[in-house]
């Protein structure tokens, strides 16, 4: 397992266990939003985005996080992974994770990629463009067709996958792999 791919609905946690797989992994860690969000929210030109990504997808070693399907699972992200781990957390623990997670970034004034901060007009926005909780409660389905769907795929037999439900699970199979994973003796 080099080249991994970790997706899953805003607040599932994806961030938080792609680093500590990619720790894990000894391998480069990517967080797909810190390339695509350029200063004041402008997301990046379509076309250079798929450059960068597909130039670090081309390495040997990463654990790539995020859902951008123009560059994941349409684009080099999928076509290079040895592995896709999803995370399929059920909504009701996304939207309390995503809740919180956008409260404390607006209270806190957390700045996120290039120097971007979460405004509290997009906390009381509805619009899923604009509001992370609401995109993460009109998404959830989607996602879960969408990667249902890429599991069984003949044109993604090349990539395993592995369905996580809980974060329970998650820790689990993280523990398990740093378990195999055996460093070499030397003498």
């Amino acid at each position: 397992m080099q080249r991994v791919s970790v997706v899953g609905n805003s607040g599932s946690g994806k961030t938080r266990f792609a680093r500590r797989l990619a720790e894990v992994l000894a391998a480069r860690y990517v967080e797909l939003d810190a390339i695509h969000h350029l200063a004041n929210w402008q997301p990046i030109e379509p076309q250079r985005f798929l450059e960068e990504v597909g130039a670090i997808a081309a390495t040997e070693s990463w654990v790539i996080d995020g859902n951008y399907r123009a560059v994941v699972s349409d684009g080099p992200v999928w076509q290079r992974a040895d592995t896709v781990v999803w995370l399929d957390l059920p909504r009701r623990v996304v939207m309390r994770q995503v809740g919180a997670r956008t409260v404390r970034r607006v209270i806190t004034r957390e700045t996120l990629w290039n120097g971007n901060r979460e405004p509290i007009s997009n906390v009381l926005s509805w619009a899923p463009e604009r509001s992370i909780i609401r995109w993460s409660w009109t998404q959830h389905d989607k996602y879960r067709n969408r990667y249902g769907r890429a599991m069984t795929s003949p044109e993604l037999a090349h990539v395993r996958f592995v369905r996580l439900c809980s974060h329970d699970q998650a820790d689990a199979w993280l523990r398990a792999l740093a378990g195999a994973i055996v460093e070499p003796r030397t003498t």
